[in-house]
């Protein structure tokens, strides 16, 4: 008869998140892995089946979490412009108020871990490309409500703002201050919405 697990896998992953953040993949051991989750080798290897397996598990639950987060702050009847600014001041508020400057772990998977890690890169990539496509989908809104030109290629700007998300959370990593990420969140937000857009 097969043991029953005396421990809860959510909790494990979500400790793991913690540990891969903090410190990275590769300076990650699985002795910090036992001592951030409270369970043994053996435990983790028969939950998870390697260091691997548990680091995916981790980075599926922070991408899930990530995308739903910013799908709930677009979900406002409010002008898009301003549930847009709400979206990225949000995140930079996530990111000057993290004691360790931790970034994103999304965006530090990306730099660490592509393209040598094909299973890291669908998981990453595909939080990217679900919040392209949040971001399209309210852009797309806000075009047909007059909120922005007729010709706004809004593929495009949710491109721009993902592309800018990561910005910030890179030049958050690297030690900017509130001021000046909030002045990339002004500026990304005056290109979105100008006036004219056969002047690009």
């Amino acid at each position: 008869m097969a043991r029953t697990r005396e421990f809860d896998t959510d909790a494990v992953v979500e400790a793991a998140i913690g540990v891969f953040w903090s410190k990275g993949y590769a300076a990650t051991s699985i002795q910090d892995l036992v001592e951030a989750t409270g369970i043994g080798r053996g435990s983790l290897y028969a939950a998870f089946g390697s260091k691997e397996g548990l680091y995916e598990a981790a980075l599926t639950r922070y991408a899930e979490r990530s995308s739903a987060d910013i799908a709930t702050r677009l979900d406002s009847a409010a002008p898009i412009r301003e549930v847009l600014r709400d979206v990225l001041i949000a995140l930079v508020e996530a990111t000057v108020t993290d004691p360790g400057r931790r970034g994103c772990l999304i965006t530090n998977t990306v730099t660490e871990r592509l393209p040598a890690d094909p299973v890291a890169g669908r998981v990453a990539g595909g939080a990217l490309d679900r919040n392209a496509t949040a971001f399209t989908a309210v852009l797309r809104r806000a075009r047909e409500r007059g909120e922005l030109p007729p010709d706004a290629d809004v593929t495009a700007m949710a491109d721009l703002l993902v592309t800018t998300i990561q910005g910030l959370r890179v030049q958050g990593k690297a030690g900017a201050d509130r001021r000046r990420l909030v002045a990339v969140v002004e500026l990304t937000l005056s290109v979105l919405f100008i006036h004219d857009w056969s002047s690009i």
